[in-house]
């Protein structure tokens, strides 16, 4: 997940992306801005 602060973003280490997943909630993973700059939202499925 992406934690905005004052101007900039903070990204969050895998551990605690997955370990969100795990709880059911839903994360965006990006790819880099050099590329498309694109967003996914990714969440736990059955």
């Amino acid at each position: 997940m992406i934690a905005k602060t004052k101007e900039t973003f903070q990204f969050d280490a895998i551990d605690d992306v997955v370990s969100d997943i795990a709880k059911g909630r839903i994360v965006i993973v990006t790819d880099d801005a050099d590329r498309e700059n694109e967003g996914d939202l990714v969440m736990a499925a059955e």
